[in-house]
């Protein structure tokens, strides 16, 4: 098994300083670089062991505190599981953070994380791949719009509203995209509803992107997130070969 190194960094910006945690396999190498926008939760342990997970199949994973103007991470005190009735007394305190995390001021952010990253001298290699979850399946599919000559591979799993009729939508971004992106959404999410789905499916097929989107049946919101009621170990196992599917096709091919 794969030994990984993780450790807090901190990462300058436009708008001040980000906490983050890095980790990558701990041999002294140079991997090819990932970013892992957070879900709404926030940095914590269950996320910590994601990235940790990822970095031990051969990469170097920022993940980023998305919530930094607010205060470093943990932003809110979460409980150890995070079930219906810690759901609903959190979401009314995070939503005002997820809505103040505007698409301008998430992209500036991810300007400063790719430059960071990739001068990093654990990564390997000019082009990265990105990766989201929940809110961050949105930023995953921003910034490969906004970056495309930076960003090689991206995914999105469990992402809320990634085709609205919003005109900022992130769906929008479309024909900006050079990368290739997979998404695997939950049918039992209601924040991402089979008529976005179908959306976004069609606004990257007539850009041309490479993609493949899944829909996990019997999935919730949040069903890659073990501390949550939501887990569900069958489709997050799947988003593991899916992702690691697209990383080990695309981002190898930048040594």
């Amino acid at each position: 098994m794969t030994v990984v190194r993780g450790l807090a960094v901190e990462v300058p910006t436009r708008d001040g300083t980000a906490d983050a945690y890095l980790v990558h396999p701990d041999d002294g190498a140079a991997y090819p670089g990932v970013l892992l926008w957070m879900d709404a939760f926030g940095i914590r342990p269950a996320l910590k062991r994601m990235a940790d997970r990822l970095a031990a199949a051969g990469y170097a994973v920022l993940l980023p505190n998305a919530f930094y103007r607010k205060g470093p991470a943990p932003v809110l005190e979460l409980p150890a599981h995070i079930g219906a009735g810690e759901r609903a007394a959190l979401i009314p305190r995070i939503i005002p953070m997820v809505q103040g995390l505007t698409p301008e001021s998430a992209m500036r952010d991810a300007d400063s994380y790719l430059t960071w990253l990739a001068a990093r001298p654990e990564t390997a290699g000019a082009s990265v791949g990105v990766t989201g979850y929940c809110m961050g399946a949105a930023l995953a599919l921003r910034t490969a719009g906004a970056y495309p000559d930076r960003v090689a591979a991206a995914a999105g799993f469990h992402g809320s509203h990634l085709a609205s009729e919003a005109p900022d939508s992130p769906h929008l971004s479309a024909e900006r995209i050079t990368a290739e992106l997979y998404f695997g959404h939950g049918d039992q999410d209601p924040s991402m509803p089979p008529e976005q789905v179908e959306r976004l499916a069609a606004a990257l097929t007539a850009a041309g992107v490479r993609h493949r989107a899944e829909v996990y049946t019997g999935a919730l919101h949040g069903y890659t997130q073990v501390d949550t009621d939501s887990y569900d170990e069958r489709a997050a196992e799947r988003h593991w070969e899916a992702l690691l599917d697209l990383f080990g096709r695309t981002l190898r091919a930048f040594p």
